[in-house]
């Protein structure tokens, strides 16, 4: 196991490892689309230097604020921004964090603007909406399920196109009007550039294995996550496309 500075060490690690399948990468839409894009020299190319063995979760975000902010819905809250250009307050896990360009998004769609706060990590995030420092933003289910139940927060909506195992009774933002709205960090399995077919296989068939235990699928549901099965092609494609969105994000945002 090799944590550490957003997962790029991880990521450089493997990317120069024997393609033998005894070294991988368990990334995420960090260390393969939001790093590259905020900073194109880390010393590898998800594109080239990994074989995308497998989808495994996605882990959404739910859109949430502090229940003092006049609005009932989302077409109220959408309709509130609107009246108030870049007055929102919207926080975030940090500059350039999912939480961030996941709302940078998210307003582009929904065609507002609002003002960023970021915070050093989610919990402070968190926390500056319950004080109401901050009146809105995205954050992971286990961070604010129990804050939603006990009204200390407003849900609005699931940043997925379908609703969560863990919060069935939370829309997504595709059913509440703002059509095709899909962000999420998804975490999967890399090998090394050239390994063999017969081991990414062999790989593919432990990891559809191990995910289709009850037990692990139970933890995920606790964890908010939602179990992900793809296979090379169709998960190296979703990666291309995670890159190129998170890249137009960041320009857009002007965080090179």
């Amino acid at each position: 196991n090799m944590p550490g500075a957003g997962g790029i060490v991880a990521a450089n690690t493997v990317a120069k490892a024997p393609a033998d399948g005894h070294v991988l990468l368990f990334g995420d839409s960090g260390n393969l689309a939001i790093n590259p894009a905020l900073n194109p020299s880390l010393g590898y190319d998800p594109m080239r230097d990994f074989v995308a063995v497998t989808a495994l979760v996605s882990l959404p975000t739910i859109l949430v604020a502090n229940p003092s902010v006049p609005a009932a819905t989302l077409d109220e809250l959408i309709a509130l921004a609107r009246n108030q250009p870049g007055k929102m307050s919207f926080g975030s896990a940090g500059a350039g964090s999912i939480h961030h360009l996941t709302m940078a998004m998210f307003a582009d769609a929904a065609g507002i603007q609002l003002l960023h706060v970021p915070y050093r990590g989610g919990s402070a995030m968190v926390n500056g909406l319950l004080t109401g420092e901050i009146e809105v933003g995205w954050s992971g289910i286990p961070n604010v399920m129990t804050l939603i139940e006990s009204g200390q927060l407003r849900g609005y909506c699931i940043s997925v196109l379908q609703r969560s195992p863990s919060t069935p009774a939370i829309p997504t933002c595709d059913e509440l009007g703002q059509k095709g709205f899909d962000v999420a960090t998804v975490m999967g399995m890399q090998a090394p550039a050239g390994t063999s077919a017969q081991t990414v296989g062999r790989l593919q068939a432990q990891a559809a294995s191990v995910m289709r235990d009850p037990a692990m699928a139970a933890r995920m549901k606790q964890l908010g996550m939602i179990m992900e099965e793809n296979g090379t092609a169709s998960y190296r494609q979703f990666l291309k496309y995670d890159l190129e969105r998170y890249a137009r994000a960041v320009r857009k945002l002007n965080l090179q």
